[in-house]
């Protein structure tokens, strides 16, 4: 049992290291703690089946793989199939921006100039942002896009009633942002 928890231990350390991971950023993106990758680390604990079947889906490895020694060199072949995570998320948003200037621009051919069209394109936008970022982003990425979605839907809110004189909307968004600065603090406990 030793000699596994050693192989595998080493078998993490080198496919985190090579994907230039740290053991907080390999732990939220598999959702365990960056204390239990240093468990793993070494060698105090062998991760259980979901966990193994999680890294080798996040490192494009078989589980095998990860319980198998290896030499040094072979961990430089493996790599996980990577795309610009960047590119994906900026061809989101500027997709989502180009469909509300082409709604716009067609109520504005039928004669309707709708500009809250453009309004509700911010918050759209942000939603998309947010779901990407749920998907491979970090915690304080995905805090800063949260936070400008609850501030553009009450901007939007806002912009739709103006005539109504709505400016304490303006308020609720001191105690959202408290909420999400501090479901943020909430960290995932690893049973044991």
């Amino acid at each position: 049992m030793d000699d596994l928890k050693y192989i595998v231990s080493k078998n993490i350390i080198c496919l985190r290291t090579n994907n230039k991971m740290t053991q907080l950023e390999l732990g939220e993106a598999i959702s365990y703690s960056d204390k239990a990758v240093s468990k793993w680390e070494r060698g105090e604990a062998v991760p259980d089946a979901y966990v193994l079947k999680k890294l080798s889906a996040l490192f494009n490895v078989s589980v095998d793989y990860l319980l198998d020694k290896h030499d040094e060199h072979e961990f430089k072949a493996v790599k996980p199939h990577r795309f610009d995570r960047r590119i994906i998320s900026l061809i989101s948003f500027i997709g989502t921006w180009t469909l509300a200037i082409i709604i716009f621009a067609i109520l504005l051919f039928l004669g309707w100039t709708q500009w809250l069209v453009l309004i509700y394109a911010l918050p759209v936008s942000l939603i998309v942002m947010v779901t990407l970022t749920s998907a491979w982003s970090k915690r304080k990425t995905r805090v800063y896009f949260i936070s400008l979605l609850v501030w553009s839907v009450i901007a939007a809110i806002y912009l739709t009633f103006i005539h109504k004189n709505w400016w304490l909307l303006f308020v609720i968004g001191f105690p959202a942002q408290i909420i999400i600065l501090l479901s943020f603090k909430i960290r995932i406990i690893p049973k044991k």
